[in-house]
């Protein structure tokens, strides 16, 4: 967080400090991610509907920082679990060249190795990442 207060009216804020480098394995699987993202290039959304407001979240401050990866972690399995059914779909329909169904096998490959290795370096199992819903079940679907 920013210590520094609100500047005045017509003051200008100081440049935020470039963030720091994010470790190779982080870096790989948001290169990976990026990937499959840009492969995919999904078809344009119905009309935008007006934002909701955001929920507080009540954490635990000692365990703050672990619970925000286990998040974290968690939606980009469930990204990563998303892209790989549209992917399917894709090449289903006969949408993809063979060159572009390589390059997308290949980038989601890397994107499951580039996050069980995150997961394993923080003592996560794949399975971890399941969040329960209660009376909805649990978040991902689970892998035969």
């Amino acid at each position: 967080m920013n210590d520094e207060a609100d500047p005045a009216p017509g003051e200008r804020r100081a440049p935020p400090e470039p963030l720091p480098e994010a470790p190779p394995p982080l870096r790989r699987a948001g290169t990976a991610l990026n990937d499959a993202f840009r492969l995919l290039q999904a078809p344009p959304t119905p009309a935008d509907e007006p934002p909701r407001p955001a929920r507080r979240l009540r954490t635990d401050h000692e365990s703050v920082e672990e619970d925000l990866l286990k998040l974290v972690l968690t939606v980009v399995e469930l990204l990563r679990q998303l892209i790989e059914r549209q992917a399917l779909r894709r090449v289903d329909a006969g949408d993809l060249t063979d060159d572009q169904e390589e390059e997308l096998g290949a980038t989601l490959m890397a994107l499951h190795d580039a996050l069980s290795d995150l997961c394993a370096e923080h003592g996560y199992t794949l399975q971890d990442l399941n969040l329960d819903l209660g009376p909805l079940g649990p978040l991902l679907p689970r892998e035969d």
